[in-house]
């Protein structure tokens, strides 16, 4: 039946109806992962016999005429930095290569509580820095769409197993663009939610003020499906945890009517580095909202071209005091050849455990907190990320929405860019912003370049505008007719 090529929507009413059971499902979505993902390598860690029990718990239930979640036996993939009890969750690292949390993340109980099928652990970029899933210390990611270019990053495996079929949904997390950029290159939905709709508990940190669990779909119904099930609000475990005004109402308040919609397009989003491609792609679809009944008008950020420095200063600082906890004495990897010296542990196990992109920003973070630097760069940051967030506030005075490029171009070649990390950040110029500013995101397929590879574009809002976004997106996919598209392996 090829039950993987269909949605999770689609999926949800099969099994309400019983025309299949959560165990068919699961040994679909399987044996689609055995058949592929070794091209793909899309995962870390495949969960087939939890899994399966998990199924068979579904069907159980519903044979004892238990109601139900829309999302019961649904198989969904979890990026490897979100903790999941007695499962390896590695960051992708050598230095938690043999870590299983003794605890969930807040969005794995919730998930549970949703009586979801976790099918396994997805490959990342070593504890979420990079942009092209090529750091992790495991295997690169490839593009389901061309096994030679990249899925994007850092959620690039969550992304890449939902192109690829291997699961109808998946969680990621977004730092600067890690659920979005990936999104565009893999062409799949992906949603960035407001800072503090999602629990971070249970969240390996990169960069606590930015981090941010979000979906990723084949469709925007599907997106909203798995963002209504890990909105929560969390004040025991998450200080910065909120109360939304959507909480689990996503999927039901999806309306496609979009008249009199007001949509933005900043300049400085389209200017130069944008490829034609990419910016032709998403100026057609601001064309398709405004047949829709919208009014689409250029706006302006001037401050979106401070973002990016902004953002390194910022992430590479928090990076810096997030992984400090890493010394090969607490638990993860541990140099064999230290010997007596504590300061040798130290230098050797985290020289030995952490990549080079991981070093790269920890020693940029270090620079820009130490007492000489302070004031000239992570201070100034700070204020400037205010300024920011006023300049957003300001726009969305004006209009409801934002419509941008997501990338500058589209997915480019395993290698073509690890020689200069420099030319792999500018690739989130067009995403960070969004984190900096703790507004919600959401990227979905708006064409294709003349190498058929995927282009999306990037629907911002204001702080808590989800469902805004959602409809949005909803009436531009159905106008299009891009959803639920899989990579031809």
């Amino acid at each position: 039946m090829e039950l993987f090529k269909k949605t999770a929507a689609e999926l949800s009413g099969m099994l309400k109806s019983k025309e299949i059971s959560a165990v068919e499902l699961a040994q679909d979505v399987l044996a689609r992962t055995k058949a592929v993902d070794e091209q793909v390598g899309g995962y870390i860690t495949v969960t087939e016999e939890t899994a399966l029990a998990q199924a068979a718990a579904v069907d159980a239930k519903r044979a004892a005429g238990e109601e139900l979640s829309d999302l019961a036996g649904i198989p969904v993939a979890i990026k490897d930095n979100i903790c999941t009890k007695g499962t390896l969750t590695t960051c992708a690292s050598k230095m938690l290569y043999n870590f299983k949390p003794p605890y969930n993340a807040t969005v794995m109980d919730k998930l549970a509580g949703q009586d979801v099928v976790i099918t396994g652990k997805a490959n990342m970029d070593e504890f979420a820095m990079g942009s092209s899933c090529e750091n992790s210390a495991m295997h690169p990611t490839h593009n389901p769409h061309n096994l030679n270019c990249v899925p994007g990053g850092s959620s690039g495996g969550s992304a890449a197993v939902v192109a690829s079929a291997q699961v109808p949904l998946a969680l990621g997390s977004d730092t600067g663009g890690s659920i979005r950029q990936p999104a565009s290159f893999c062409g799949v939905v992906g949603m960035k939610p407001t800072y503090g709709a999602v629990s971070r508990y249970g969240l390996v940190a990169f960069a606590s003020s930015l981090d941010q669990i979000g979906p990723f779909g084949r469709s925007i119904e599907d997106a909203a499906m798995l963002l209504d099930a890990v909105t929560a609000y969390d004040p025991r475990h998450d200080s910065t945890s909120v109360k939304t005004p959507f909480e689990g109402g996503l999927r039901a308040g999806l309306n496609a009517d979009i008249k009199g919609l007001k949509i933005g397009l900043p300049k400085e989003y389209f200017g130069e580095g944008i490829s034609a491609p990419v910016r032709e792609a998403v100026l057609k679809a601001a064309e398709t909202y405004k047949a829709l009944g919208a009014e689409v008008f250029e706006i302006s950020l001037p401050l979106s071209e401070y973002a990016l420095p902004i953002y390194y200063i910022l992430s590479s600082a928090e990076a810096s005091s997030n992984l400090a906890r890493y010394d090969g004495v607490k638990y993860g990897y541990r140099t064999p050849n230290a010997g007596d010296d504590l300061i040798d542990l130290y230098v050797k196990s985290r020289s030995e455990g952490f990549g080079a992109e991981v070093q790269r920003r920890i020693m940029l973070g270090t620079y820009v907190l130490s007492s000489g630097y302070y004031d000239a760069y992570y201070k100034k940051a700070r204020a400037a990320q205010r300024k920011i967030r006023e300049e957003f506030a300001g726009a969305f005075e004006k209009c409801d929405v934002i419509l941008t490029p997501v990338a500058p171009t589209t997915a480019y070649e395993l290698g073509s860019k690890t020689a200069d990390p420099l030319e792999m950040y500018a690739g989130d110029i067009c995403t960070v912003s969004v984190n900096i500013a703790g507004l919600p995101g959401l990227v979905q397929p708006c064409g294709f370049d003349a190498a058929n590879m995927p282009i999306g574009m990037q629907l911002i809002g204001p702080a808590f505008g989800e469902q805004t976004l959602l409809n949005a997106g909803l009436a531009f996919e159905q106008a299009s007719g891009l959803k639920n598209i899989i990579a031809a392996l």
